[in-house]
């Protein structure tokens, strides 16, 4: 074998070697080897989980987990250096993002789903929420009371479907208003232009206990519903998946993730957070 064929196989045959591996090499490890560079999905809008702050870093709780994972693939293909090109998606193109290889890691508030794991692979839960909402005048504590508003929730999103298919099940009629960010879903609801605001909770008290302007609405107190979240990843990568959730597990024993959560959300992390950190806390 000679020419450019065998100098391809002696390069494949290395970049295996350096891999660990012996037949298939991991796609994502593999284009991350050869590019230098691991591309992480983040939001602008999902704070406190992933958002951009002002001086237009992305930040927040899962992307500072997605910076752990960075550093554990740069650990695994020294000498190989190893950058991080962190590239905005949205809740609508997300995924699409993963399948396409435009992203290697999604770092942002998604809820593990079966039909979503037809399209992506997910981590070792990263979060414990539900849909909460926010509202003006009249306080809601179960989907009958919508009857009759207008209800602000971030297209394309698990809450979005639940919203849409409770009140179609019970008859509720009610208007919902799709938004683009969750910042613009708060503002329509600060400019009473919605009645309520429909989303993951955490998200919700977040957004509640940092907006001043015009702050005439309130944050309810009953979840409707419990999803957990994780890192989406190229489906059927078992490397790669591998190392993301040895590395989650690693600082869910040491502390780190909940320290993480804490800094980030800025409140102590409730039993239910702390529950599932302790479950992810698998062993080497």
């Amino acid at each position: 074998m000679t020419g450019i064929g065998g100098r391809a196989f002696v390069a494949l045959v290395a970049l295996s070697t350096l891999l660990g591996t012996s037949d298939i090499l991991a796609d994502t490890l593999k284009r991350v080897a050869e590019s230098g560079v691991i591309r992480i999905g983040h939001r602008s809008d999902a704070l406190p989980h992933s958002y951009v702050d002002q001086a237009g870093r992305p930040t927040g709780y899962i992307v500072d987990l997605c910076r752990e994972v960075a550093a554990s693939v740069q650990e695994r293909l020294k000498p190989v250096a190893v950058r991080i090109e962190f590239v905005r998606v949205t809740a609508q193109d997300r995924f699409e993002a993963v399948r396409e290889h435009r992203v290697d890691l999604l770092c942002e508030p998604s809820s593990i789903t079966l039909a979503r794991r037809q399209i992506v692979d997910f981590s070792i839960p990263t979060f414990v929420d539900g849909a909460g909402v926010a509202f003006r005048d009249k306080e809601v504590t179960r989907f009958e009371d919508f009857a009759g508003r207008k209800i602000g929730v971030l297209s394309g999103t698990t809450t979005h479907d639940l919203l849409r298919t409770a009140l179609s099940q019970m008859g509720v009629k009610a208007e919902i208003v799709a938004t683009a960010d969750h910042g613009s879903g708060i503002r329509l609801l600060a400019d009473g232009k919605v009645d309520a605001y429909f989303a993951d909770r955490a998200i919700l008290a977040y957004l509640y206990s940092r907006y001043e302007a015009n702050r005439n609405f309130k944050l309810g107190k009953h979840h409707f519903s419990y999803e957990t979240y994780g890192l989406a990843l190229e489906r059927g990568d078992v490397e790669f998946r591998w190392l993301v959730d040895r590395t989650l597990a690693r600082l869910a024993r040491d502390g780190r993730m909940a320290a993480l959560a804490a800094r980030n959300f800025g409140i102590a992390n409730d039993e239910l957070l702390n529950a599932l950190i302790v479950v992810n806390s698998l062993p080497d």
